[in-house]
């Protein structure tokens, strides 16, 4: 795969939250949450960042009587996060984790 970084998954933060994802078709927001070790709200911004680039698609669902969200990747993402990976991979070279 051609690498190309992107700056919108680069931050740690991100990076962490997209590579989380793409290790699972869906994963609830309280596990996003204390995987991350972020507040409600600094995860919910992230989110919002990434699904309004169209990495990232939510979805609300009704929990018996509580609302909880989930989130995964979209295909845009996913490529995104492979390409970016592949980028990185070129940056370090092949001698690091090959």
């Amino acid at each position: 795969m051609t690498g190309r970084f992107d700056e919108l998954i680069h931050p740690s933060t991100r990076l962490t939250l997209v590579a989380t994802l793409a290790a699972t078709d869906w994963a609830e927001f309280a596990f996003l949450r204390e995987r991350l070790g972020l507040s409600d709200s600094a995860l919910s911004k992230q989110l919002a960042t990434l699904e309004e680039a169209g990495y990232v698609a939510t979805e609300r669902r009704l929990d018996g009587k509580r609302h909880r969200l989930r989130a995964r990747l979209t295909d845009v993402g996913r490529k995104a996060f492979e390409g970016h990976v592949a980028a990185l991979r070129a940056i370090v070279g092949p001698e690091v984790g090959g």
